[in-house]
């Protein structure tokens, strides 16, 4: 669908429009918070300041939600115009993939073709899906005695406020505003502070496919003022949220404070690949190691632990360690490129952290180094590491989000289930094995919201995605995410 061709990504970026205002009611609004100042971390260039929300912008875009929601210029129009509205907004999106993916590129750091082939494709889809299944969510009539009819409707929550990643921006962002979208409520998007100029430029494209005014806004900001906001707001019925695991309990802190608003956490995660020993070794851990490293390891499901028998660990270091010295970084404007910039400073210290506390913790380090990588001068970038490690080790525990792979040794299966369940987090695994049984087995004990059988990062929009523990609760994707933001209505009729 898409293809990234040609050198004149830098060039292009140059000159790209970027937007840097709230988006609210449908217009574009000064914000009063000290504004933000996102660097490149391409090269550290400065960006353009973005103006940010403060409690009382937040409050304009929430009430300009509000006003949209009870107009029932959204919420009551026929599921099936939603649908096509939500559809043309998918079309817009699909014919400015091109600009968007290079606002990806440029404020995060991601290789544009990654943003292009692979982030603004699933963003079109997931749009699309929505937008079809819109008429197709049906409401129930339970049997009852011949008196009486039980009608059981699914009815729009009110007012929806999305706090998103800068991971995968607007993939993210389409998970949450899709499904939320499809089935009448209006939104306030929160975007992460370093990724708010694809977020402004996507609303603006709805705006454009004729979502009318009020029901997207959009308030650029800092966490602790425009999501803690949000997240205070009494006129708010649903919190969308992933992030990291402290600031979701934020959220349900905000909550509980407040007006008792449904918060739906996507809190992180620390992935394991376990790898039996009749798998086909070679392809486990080549495909792990690709899971690790991919959007430069910057992924709440990336595979960070393979688990092999004690007898390959050897092996499976040299195998890992031969994929990270042939993934090494580079200029993510150019389309040859699979492995950017690390998104900002601040993270790539946190990364180089985890190396170096675990070299010290007697960690095997078997490729990579803590030391930064040099592609672009002045930019973020940090080459893939791999290590040998126990379970107790920090790296084997704590959610990295960079390129870095340990590797964990296993004596029997069940050493190597309490391992790969011994973490806080719940949200994705996967298991490598030609038995049958094993597969069904493991499976099932795996405490993960998503299990990945002899593959990684495979599903479409049909599978619920989400996960357990520390992980959080709540579904993204697939008819399960509209749950999130619907109300069940019983109304009983007395016929006679």
């Amino acid at each position: 669908m898409f293809t990234a061709t040609g050198d004149d990504w830098a060039d292009r970026a140059a000159t790209l429009p970027l937007h840097t205002r709230m988006f609210i009611g449908g217009a574009w609004e000064e914000g009063s918070a000290e504004p933000l100042t996102p660097v490149a971390p391409r090269d550290g260039r400065a960006l353009p300041k973005i103006s940010a929300a403060s409690v009382g912008d937040v409050d304009r875009a929430v009430r300009s939600a509000r006003a949209a929601f009870d107009s029932g210029v959204w919420s009551r129009i026929a599921p099936r115009e939603r649908g096509q509205l939500l559809i043309a907004f998918a079309q817009r999106i699909h014919d400015n993939a091109e600009e968007l993916a290079l606002t990806i590129s440029l404020e995060m750091g991601k290789p544009v073709r990654e943003a292009l082939q692979t982030e603004l494709r699933a963003v079109v889809n997931c749009f699309r899906w929505y937008g079809e299944a819109a008429d197709k969510v049906l409401d129930e009539i339970p049997v009852t005695a011949p008196g009486s009819l039980a009608l059981v409707t699914r009815e729009p929550a009110g007012v929806v406020a999305a706090v998103v990643p800068w991971n995968f921006p607007l993939t993210m962002t389409a998970w949450k505003l899709a499904p939320a979208l499809a089935v009448g409520n209006s939104v306030v998007l929160k975007p992460a502070e370093h990724t708010t100029f694809s977020a402004l430029r996507l609303a603006e494209l709805a705006h454009e496919a004729g979502i009318p005014a009020g029901v997207l806004n959009v308030t650029p900001g800092t966490g602790q003022v425009a999501g803690r906001a949000l997240g205070e707001h009494h006129d708010v019925d649903v919190v969308t949220f992933t992030g990291s695991p402290e600031v979701g309990r934020k959220f349900l802190g905000y909550s509980a404070a407040s007006n008792g608003k449904r918060v739906w956490p996507e809190l992180g995660g620390k992935t394991a690949s376990l790898v039996l020993p009749d798998a086909d070794l070679e392809r486990a851990v080549r495909a792990t190691a690709d899971g690790c490293f991919y959007n430069q390891g910057q992924m709440c499901t990336a595979s960070s632990r393979l688990l092999v028998p004690r007898a390959q660990r050897d092996r499976a270091l040299e195998i890992a360690a031969d994929v990270a010295r042939t993934s090494l970084p580079a200029d993510p404007f150019e389309v040859t490129t699979s492995m950017g910039a690390i998104v900002s400073e601040r993270q790539l210290a946190g990364i180089t952290g985890f190396v170096e506390r675990a070299q010290a913790e007697g960690g095997e380090l078997a490729a990579g180094s803590a030391e930064r990588f040099h592609a672009v001068d002045g930019g973020s970038y940090f080459a893939p590491v791999v290590l040998g490690v126990t379970p107790q080790h920090e790296v084997a525990q704590r959610e990295v989000f960079g390129p870095v792979l340990s590797v964990i040794a296993y004596d029997h299966v069940e050493d190597a289930l309490a391992i790969a369940n011994g973490t806080e987090f719940g949200l994705a695994a996967a298991l490598w094995s030609t038995d049958l049984n094993a597969v069904h087995t493991l499976s099932r004990r795996l405490r993960a919201g998503v299990v990945w059988v002899n593959c990684f990062e495979e599903g479409d929009m049909t599978i619920p995605f989400g996960g357990v523990k520390g992980s959080g609760f709540g579904r993204d994707k697939s008819l399960h995410a509209l749950e999130k933001f619907t109300d069940l209505k019983t109304t009983w009729i007395e016929l006679s």
